[in-house]
């Protein structure tokens, strides 16, 4: 809130007036948002570097960007009187940090203000940070360092190259911890600075430098003021003869105080230098201000003579009791001009019974709108929106029209700023206003419930449509959707709803902007590659695993940004805006028909399978996508281990004969991905192995003979000879085993008939691949590569024939109703070179279950 509203002359700048004969080097102003930075061309580069927040320092438009304080003329001359002496003294000695606290209202900004434009006057102005909550970066830490370096590299320009040497021989520095940037970026610059010869003449003969930080309370990360305030004094400790000092300003809040009452601290108590005749002063001049320009008031003083008379002026001083926004805020509501029902007269009384403090006032003054159509709606936005914003854009973002938010606001003037124009943010005259809002307890049946951050998050999710990109709402519904959406959900389930409203819950609110997207043909497939994969993929590379064009994937992404982060560039990975949004599409009992199946890691496997698979037949041995061929891979096996994870076996065989059968023209390896697939959860993998090993041989061979039929007429025998590891894995692994295998006669015979029509095919597509590798089932004992990933596609269909051999042996001398089970055991031989698997067939009637042996499984390295 403003203690006075005083008019600042435009800037004036005189370059050497009287002077002739100069030449000057090229300089640039840079003027943001009544911030100034002047720089030579070397330190250009560094203001666009480091990227400073334009509107967080002292010579900010405070109509704008709040606060709007300043010192009445002719108040608070003790306080600055004090501050100065202190800022002032050359003793080295002196403490470096002067914390000024005080209540809401006492005008802790105004004399911050003060200070820091009587300090640039004096060319002892470092910098100066005004924090101000709710208002973006101007209530964080993040960008806190870098401002206050461009703004130290302005006034001190020998800290420049210093501020430029840090940033370039440490690239990560712009986005390392706040005490890492404060430490290189301010502290050791101005150390560095303040040895040459005009710094310390200035320190000498006028006094330290001085670096203003207002409203600390103000700043959301609480983590990173206690760090920004340990380190400072650590600073000052190390470096006591530094002529450096810091005021800071703020309310009493524990994170803050427990830091800052400290030996190195001075500590001044605002209520301690409250003067009741500044507050006095104050309302004199303004009364007779507003004589002036009222002709109500200047006819009933024709009439009646002086207003307010003494008693009553008096006695409304002695009620404000040193409130400087209390007075302001009062004053307003005495001489409302829109408040048509009463005159400034009949509201003097009504403010002087107004009980102490501002809830009262903000009551009251609330109230006059109560009435009017989206007074909670507007009301419920100006409290909990994360940045102030025009009247247009919160129309545009509450659904509403323009004039429908002035209506509301007009009546409010005295606790809220209405710019002049509909695209200049409207703010409140302090923060206070905001904990009455949303503090049940103060402000009753005005209280702003936190349960609304799910309709302001619906209402962010209606600009997403593409249409409006540029306005001051679709700006805000990006930037700010998934703040609204993590402070609903850090609620308790009995603050969350069902609410009043539509949507109701937050499951409803994703429903209603999925339910956008879903009759695109390619939807599911792009909301379940982004839930699903193993790290953030960008457009690109969705579109490319899926084997679709990138404008379709774009198409469904641009309708999903409420509830994904679609960067501006393709190649920039898409992420989801809110964990909240992956509980809610993995969870089937809330998301419904939107749920994503655990099942689909089994297309995404696929996936990438194919791309591999397509770079192996088709790239040269120079190619660049050999390192990406090995991620697609990495990233095939872990899509097939979640698929086996998270399903039953059976389903697993299910959903794997639905997917070869069901494979579009797009899709063209389906059967060859089922056969490598299925050949290596069998053999390969002791973690995951089948239950049901049989089942997965079987469907294995079948895979197999569908491959070379349907799938092989591209380069097939390139296909056959390659090497397992080049297929499925980026490493050459270790082999396991398959364990006993107990087959029923018309099991065998079905293998049998599989391994003939492998055969047929091998023979009729590339019949020279059909060695004399024996499958002879008298022959007990194989010799195999001795890893896994070195076996072609040919080498282990011949494994599989030989298996299949002994198990139609073992069936031959017995009659129906014959089980034949076969034993297999891995053994290293030799050096390790090879690996001998040996069988051996039993027969036992199929109603006595035989003991099967356990198979021990030996790892060659």
């Amino acid at each position: 809130m403003a203690e006075s509203q005083i008019a600042e002359s435009p800037v004036h700048i005189e370059v050497l007036p009287n002077a002739s004969g100069i030449q000057i080097g090229e300089q640039k102003y840079y003027f943001v948002s009544g911030n100034q930075y002047v720089s030579s061309k070397e330190q250009a580069p560094l203001i666009q570097l480091l990227q400073p927040i334009p509107d967080a320092s002292h010579t900010r438009d405070r109509e704008i960007s709040p606060p709007n304080s300043a010192c009445f003329p002719g108040t608070r001359t003790d306080a600055i009187r004090t501050i100065v002496a202190w800022a002032d003294s050359t003793l080295l000695w002196n403490t470096h940090v002067l914390w000024l606290y005080g209540f809401v209202g006492c005008g802790k900004s105004a004399i911050a203000l003060a200070i820091a434009l009587k300090f640039e006057r004096r060319n002892r102005l470092v910098a100066s940070f005004f924090f101000f909550r709710n208002t973006g970066d101007r209530s964080r830490m993040t960008k806190f360092a870098v401002t206050l370096a461009c703004q130290l590299a302005a006034a001190i320009p020998e800290a420049a190259p210093f501020i430029k040497k840090a940033v370039a021989e440490e690239p990560g520095l712009l986005g390392s911890s706040l005490v890492a940037q404060l430490r290189r970026l301010v502290y050791e610059p101005f150390k560095a600075a303040a040895k040459r010869a005009r710094l310390l003449k200035t320190f000498l003969l006028k006094g330290p430098f001085l670096i203003v930080i207002d409203g600390l309370d103000e700043c959301e990360d609480r983590k990173d003021v206690e760090a920004f305030i340990d380190d400072m004094l650590d600073f000052f400790k190390k470096n006591p003869l530094i002529p450096l000092r810091f005021l800071i300003t703020s309310r009493v809040e524990q994170h803050i105080s427990g830091h800052l009452k400290n030996d190195q601290v001075r500590l001044e108590n605002l209520v301690n230098h409250c003067s009741r005749n500044d507050i006095d002063t104050f309302m004199d001049t303004c009364f007779e201000e507003e004589k002036k320009r009222n002709p109500v008031i200047g006819a009933y003083i024709q009439e009646h003579g002086d207003w307010p008379v003494k008693k009553d002026k008096d006695k409304l001083v002695d009620h404000i009791d040193g409130s400087f926004i209390f007075a302001s805020a009062l004053f307003e509501y005495i001489v409302d001009p829109t408040d048509d029902q009463s005159t400034p007269m009949d509201r003097l009384p009504d403010a002087l019974n107004m009980n102490p403090g501002l809830d009262t006032l903000y009551a009251q003054t609330l109230s006059r709108s109560q009435h009017l159509p989206h007074f909670s709606d507007v009301i419920s936005a100006l409290a909990l929106t994360f940045e102030p914003l025009p009247i247009i854009g919160m129309a545009e973002l509450l659904g509403i029209q323009s004039f429908e938010v002035v209506r509301v606001l007009v009546n409010l003037q005295a606790i809220i700023h209405i710019p002049g124009t509909d695209d200049l943010p409207v703010t409140m005259c302090h923060t206070s206003l905001r904990d009455f809002l949303t503090t049940e307890s103060r402000s009753g049946s005005f209280f702003t419930p936190p349960s609304h951050h799910l309709y302001l998050s619906y209402r962010c999710s209606t600009l997403h449509d593409g249409r409006r990109l540029d306005t001051a709402a679709t700006l805000y519904s990006i930037r700010h959707f998934a703040k609204h959406i993590e402070q609903f959900t850090r609620l308790p389930p009995t603050a969350q709803g069902p609410l009043p409203r539509a949507p109701q819950t937050l499951d409803a609110l994703y429903t209603h902007i999925l339910a956008k997207s879903q009759s695109h043909p390619h939807f599911s497939d792009i909301i379940s590659t982004i839930v699903l994969v193993i790290e953030p993929l960008p457009a690109a590379g969705i579109s490319k695993v899926l084997g679709i064009e990138i404008l379709e994937v774009v198409g469904v992404l641009v309708t999903l940004r409420p509830v994904i982060d679609l960067p501006d560039a393709v190649d920039s990975p898409v992420t989801i805006c809110h964990p909240s949004v992956h509980q809610f599409l993995t969870t089937e009992g809330r998301s419904g028909r939107f749920f994503v199946l655990p099942s689909y890691h089994l297309k995404l496997s696929y996936h990438y399978f194919s791309l591999n698979l397509e770079h192996l037949l088709s790239h040269t041995p120079l190619s660049p996508t050999v390192i990406r061929s090995s991620e697609w891979r990495v990233r095939s096996r872990w899509h097939w281990r979640e698929f086996v994870e998270a399903i039953s076996e059976p389903s697993i065989y299910d959903e794997l004969g639905q997917f070869t059968n069901l494979a579009p023209k797009t899709s063209p390896y389906p059967h060859i991905f089922s056969f490598t697939r299925l050949f290596f959860w069998v053999f390969q993998d002791p973690d995951y192995k089948p239950q049901q090993t049989l089942s997965a041989l079987i469907k294995c061979l079948e895979s197999l003979a569908s491959a070379l039929a349907l799938e092989c007429d591209h380069a097939p025998e390139k296909w056959l000879q390659q090497p397992f590891y080049e297929l499925i894995t980026n490493s050459l692994v270790k082999t396991s085993f398959v364990g006993p295998l107990e087959i029923h006669q018309d099991q065998a015979m079905a293998l049998q008939q599989i391994v003939h029509r492998v055969e047929a095919a091998i023979r009729a597509k590339c019949p020279g691949d059909v060695s004399e590798h024996s499958s002879d089932s008298s022959v007990d004992e194989i010799y195999m590569q001795p890893r896994l990933g070195d076996w072609t596609v040919m080498s282990v269909y011949f494994l599989l024939k030989w298996i299949v051999s002994h198990a139609q042996t073992g069936m031959n001398p017995a009659g129906p109703g014959v089980t034949c089970v076969l034993s297999l055991d891995i053994t290293p031989k030799g050096n390790f070179s090879q690996i001998t698997i040996s069988t051996q067939p039993h027969t036992q009637p199929s109603a006595t279950q035989p003991d099967l042996p356990y198979v021990e499984v030996d790892y060659v390295q």
